[in-house]
């Protein structure tokens, strides 16, 4: 679903349509421009292009200043190019956008994959049954598996990571930004900040990661039978496969998960037939034949990355770069995660 373009987050059609009629050949002359804008996401900005029977979408940075090496929409439509044809779920990217005359940003047009996103509930007249959550589930880590099958020096992927040394930097690069992000002391933090930087996982396999692989990323059939796209490839890199199935686990809620997690997130996980958090992992380990007995790190680690996306994007509407009235309850949302993290340490 879009919605009309936010107020401080409009495009200039006049300058845009130009560039699509030059590089693309498939935009109508004599058809106006329509742009809507599509609501969910806190990060980069999505919009929905039409020009008579011709839709696409435009990726482009939140407005204001931004943290150094974010946002980077060229990096974006590059792995989009590369991984499209080996895992056609992603998007296809139609062209890049860099000419300062036309937008203020560097943006990406790609192609509109269309089908039903499910975010907190089912589609209105899906029945919550047993099955239809099993299949579901069995849908999303089956497509995460497939996903970290691709072979990325076939598909020219390998120049988009450094393998060596990569937990390492993941766990020192997020320390750093929630650092320079943070606007209140969180007694939690240190402790969480010290057992993360002694517990680092050795190097290991490295595959194309998502980095943000969630239901309301994905798109389904009407029928909910099949995954037809997966979006919001904004932070894919090549890296650690468990990585990403920690990323997963932090967004995936159980009804027995303590009100602290359950109230940061809404999630259709906790419907009847939906798999717990140890069955998604059993299957992913037998859809791709790794050893996931490390992923404890994986999932506390995913909870302080999600903790510190929060708090950035607090701290920019904390300090009036974005008004969006969406992020002012955002620094609790990240607290709250920093202090699960930190209480769950020695569970694993």
């Amino acid at each position: 679903m879009t919605q009309s373009v936010r107020s401080g987050e409009e495009l200039d059609l006049a300058k845009i349509k130009p560039f699509l009629e030059k590089h693309l050949d498939d935009i109508p002359k004599d058809e106006p421009l329509k742009v809507n804008q599509y609501p969910a996401g806190a990060s980069n900005l999505t919009y929905l292009l039409a020009c008579g029977e011709w839709q696409g979408v435009l990726r482009r940075p939140p407005f204001g200043p931004l943290p150094p090496k974010a946002h980077d929409m060229k990096r974006e439509y590059e792995i989009l190019s590369r991984l499209h044809p080996a895992f056609p779920l992603a998007p296809k990217p139609y062209v890049l956008g860099e000419d300062p005359s036309v937008m203020d940003a560097t943006f990406y047009v790609m192609e509109r994959k269309e089908g039903i996103v499910i975010d907190d509930k089912l589609p209105e007249g899906v029945e919550e049954t047993e099955e239809i959550g099993r299949h579901l589930s069995h849908q999303f880590i089956d497509t995460l598996a497939a996903l970290h099958r691709v072979d990325t020096e076939k598909a020219g992927l390998h120049q988009f990571g450094k393998p060596e040394g990569f937990m390492e930097r993941q766990v020192h690069g997020w320390l750093k930004r929630y650092e320079r992000a943070k606007t209140e002391d969180i007694p939690e933090y240190e402790n969480l900040k010290k057992w993360l930087t002694e517990n680092v996982p050795a190097d290991g396999e490295t595959t194309v990661i998502h980095n943000d692989f969630k239901f309301n990323n994905l798109l389904f059939s009407n029928d909910l039978s099949e995954i037809k796209a997966v979006v919001d490839w904004e932070m894919a890199t090549i890296g650690d496969p468990l990585f990403d199935l920690g990323v997963v686990l932090s967004y995936w809620i159980q009804d027995d998960d303590p009100e602290l997690l359950q109230s940061t997130f809404q999630t259709v996980t906790k419907k009847p037939g939906f798999l717990t958090r140890r069955e998604l992992i059993d299957r992913y380990a037998e859809k791709s034949g790794r050893d996931c007995s490390s992923i404890h790190f994986y999932q506390m680690f995913a909870y302080f990355k999600l903790a510190v996306i929060v708090q950035q994007i607090y701290f920019r509407w904390k300090n009036g770069q974005t008004q969006d009235e969406r992020f002012k309850h955002y620094g609790g949302r990240a607290k709250s995660l920093i202090e699960y993290a930190s209480q769950s340490l020695n569970e694993g």
